[in-house]
């Protein structure tokens, strides 16, 4: 009897251990009988990386790369991908643009998603930007041209924008406007930097302070190059005004659109003699506020400086000459970021729900995204939707960016080298013939012939060789990215520019009476 107690026993504890063997085991999964069990809906998941896209960098602790299907709780539609607590961004723009946007961008859903606390704006020389990249302490670049990002994308600087987010937005901006490009597309077919604001670039005007000194209101470049405009020096009215090109993008894509308008030589005798009637400035805003203060009579500069002045000082005029050019202003995600998608998020916004800040009157820039003008804001501003309207029928130029990058080192150096260096003898000559041409010294075939002298590029030794050389464009073209990477050259280069010129302007001044 006791041995049958003692089986019943063995057996009782033999059951129980297996029964909470059994407990502690998972229940069997089942086969999933939808795909809406395993993965997010394409209309709900957070923004992502497509599956064709390169890798992207490793996520922080904070955040989790893309989930794959299993029994894990599906992600909500308010939790993205990664998330960045601060952007930076490499810009040009004035503080004016860079405090609205960073105000309103912080406000918005989207940096809340992406648990942007900061948009930290560097407004850099484009000189400062590569060596940030490279560090990978930036996140976004934006402003400053499109030579400017072309050169970005040309070195691998900048990262094709890939996220849903951002081409949906993408989508909602025309390709092109005024024959000239909205968005840089590699060969990939991937779209690596895309314009926020379209860009004319023209001539600001004071009429009051023209008809004082004149001269009549200017309707091409060549005008401010004229002997009409240089008459106003004999009453001690300089009225022309630029930038240093090395100190403004903008007006370096002015000096580009003359050159290639005109031609080469052509072009560098209108940038010299509009120099020669009046005054470089140390930047682009300098230009414009002298143009409001009365300073001078035009200068060059981008549109929305214009429409600017126009709103400060009602003496003032934005003047398009024809033979100009229309380009994007670019925003992109840039290369080493930790941040690509709120980056991208960032860049999505600025071209959708953002445009609102180019309709502040300080502002005054001209969106690119023709559903800006549907929102409250853009309704106000029927100014600024007709000038988008004649944009999109203007007739320019044809504008070759690729030519434009190929000598853009070459046109900034030079033009320090030849004319800011110079300006005095440069200034000296010029109203020399002014006043042999006016006191009928000289006659108007002779006065042209001499201005033309003054302007044309110059000959100049070669430090290579020891041999004289012209600068042409095809020199241009051959030196151009050495001058770019090699400073030792760069300044031997300068150096005899600045020598040649100074030579030739005392040559011209010799010949005349």
């Amino acid at each position: 009897m006791r041995t049958g107690l003692l089986v019943t026993l063995v057996a009782i504890v033999v059951v129980a251990i297996l029964a909470v063997y059994l407990a502690t085991q998972p229940p069997t999964q089942p086969q999933p009988t939808s795909p809406t069990t395993t993965t997010t809906s394409p209309t709900t998941s957070p923004p992502a990386p497509s599956p064709t896209s390169p890798p992207t960098p490793s996520p922080s602790p904070s955040q989790s790369p893309t989930p794959s299907p299993s029994p894990s709780p599906t992600p909500t539609t308010t939790q993205p991908a990664q998330t960045c607590d601060k952007l930076v961004v490499l810009t040009r723009h004035p503080t004016d643009i860079l405090d609205a946007t960073r105000d309103l961008f912080l406000k918005s859903d989207v940096a809340k998603k992406y648990g942007v606390k900061d948009v930290v704006f560097r407004p850099l020389a484009a000189a400062q930007w590569r060596p940030l990249i490279e560090r990978g302490e930036a996140d976004a670049a934006w402003g400053g041209g499109p030579t400017l990002f072309d050169s970005l994308y040309k070195d691998g600087l900048l990262l094709p924008l890939e996220g849903d987010e951002v081409n949906a937005a993408i989508a909602q901006i025309p390709k092109t406007v005024a024959g000239m490009p909205m968005m840089r597309v590699g060969p990939d077919g991937k779209v690596y930097w895309v314009a926020w604001a379209i860009s004319s670039f023209g001539i600001t005007i004071n009429t009051k302070v023209l008809r004082t000194a004149g001269v009549p209101e200017p309707k091409t470049w060549r005008d401010l190059a004229s002997l009409e405009y240089g008459k106003a020096l004999l009453k001690g009215m300089p009225v022309t005004g630029l930038a240093q090109l090395t100190r403004s993008t903008s007006n370096t894509r002015i000096a580009e659109i003359i050159l290639q308008a005109y031609g080469w030589d052509q072009g560098w005798v209108v940038i010299t003699l509009t120099a020669a009637n009046g005054k470089v400035y140390g930047g682009s805003e300098p230009v414009r506020d002298a143009v409001i203060a009365g300073d001078i009579g035009a200068g060059w500069t981008i549109d929305f400086y214009g429409y600017t002045a126009q709103l400060q000082n009602p003496d003032t005029k934005y003047v398009i000459p024809p033979d100009t050019s229309v380009n994007g202003d670019p925003i992109a995600v840039v290369k080493n970021t930790k941040c690509r998608a709120a980056a991208e998020a960032f860049v999505a916004w600025v071209i959708t729900e953002g445009q609102v800040v180019v309709f502040d009157p300080k502002i005054n820039r001209m969106p690119v995204n023709p559903n800006a003008f549907n929102t409250p804001h853009g309704r106000q501003r029927p100014d600024l939707k007709s000038v988008y309207d004649q944009l999109l029928q203007l007739k320019t130029i044809e504008f070759n960016d690729t030519l434009a990058l190929a000598v853009e080192n070459v046109v900034m150096y030079y033009f320090d080298a030849a004319i800011t260096d110079n300006i005095d003898i440069l200034q000296q000559t010029w109203l020399k013939l002014i006043k042999a041409l006016n006191d009928g010294r000289i006659d108007r075939a002779k006065a042209e012939e001499l201005a033309r002298r003054l302007g044309e590029p110059v000959t100049f030794v070669d430090p290579d060789t020891g041999q004289p050389v012209k600068l042409s464009l095809e020199y241009a073209m051959k030196i151009n990215d050495r001058i770019g990477r090699d400073a030792a050259y760069r300044d031997k280069v300068y150096a005899a520019w600045r020598d040649a010129a100074r030579k030739k302007y005392q040559e011209v001044a010799s010949q005349i009476p």
